[in-house]
């Protein structure tokens, strides 16, 4: 929340929120403790965000091993996830773009809109929408993907920003289903930084700390 206190402070605009992963769920608990900020943003994009947690998570969090704070927040019906869900999920005022993957190994379930990604109550404006829904045949774009590289999620994304209220499919161009990556991405370095991104994950997934359980949750989520 001070990051976007900051940003609209020194602006004198509204901010754009853009998180991946995880990276989505965490913004939607500031805006849902500190009402404050709500007035702030403008355009919330999830890409394959864990708003609900995910099933598959869970996997990885054996009782006996346990496994990272931050993937204990990311399991389904995790007390992180439904103290920000808690309520409503959206605010007046933010226009909230969710992007999924059908073809996500992380985060399920991701078959449709009623998944863990995607948003249905409160008062802000609402679009969910896979990477399938623009292009049908696109079965390569997994978990990382969607957040680092697609295309067809950069354009979703730009379609957000780039016009009042969520994203709108419909607008979005079909030939960008014929791109491999998104504008910016280095298609000579692409392997090496992919395998890279890879590497770092799985380490941390590993030899990251490990706790029992989910970490308690601040009194303040309980004050209504």
């Amino acid at each position: 929340m001070h990051a976007v206190r900051h940003i609209h402070q020194t602006s004198g605009r509204k901010v754009d929120i853009l998180g991946h992963s995880q990276g989505g769920l965490v913004p939607r608990f500031a805006m849902r403790f500190w009402p404050d900020i709500r007035p702030m943003i403008d355009d919330y994009v999830g890409f394959g965000a864990t708003n609900h947690g995910s099933f598959l998570v869970n996997t990885l969090c054996p009782p006996a091993l346990g496994c990272s704070p931050s993937l204990w927040q990311q399991t389904a019906e995790s007390n992180f996830a439904r103290a920000t869900n808690s309520h409503q999920e959206t605010f007046k005022g933010i226009s909230y773009t969710n992007i999924y993957t059908h073809t996500d190994e992380f985060v399920q379930p991701a078959l449709d809109d009623t998944g863990t990604s995607s948003l249905h109550t409160g008062d802000g404006r609402m679009t969910n929408v896979a990477i399938q829904d623009v292009c049908p045949l696109d079965l390569a774009s997994e978990h990382i993907a969607v957040g680092t590289y697609d295309p067809v999620a950069y354009a979703l994304a730009m379609d957000a920003l780039n016009h009042d209220g969520p994203a709108e499919p419909g607008r979005v161009s079909r030939t960008v289903c014929t791109r491999l990556f998104m504008p910016g991405v280095e298609t000579l370095q692409f392997a090496t930084e992919y395998v890279n991104s890879m590497t770092a994950i799985a380490k941390e997934l590993v030899l990251h700390a490990r706790t029992p359980a989910e970490p308690p949750l601040k009194p303040y989520v309980f004050a209504g």
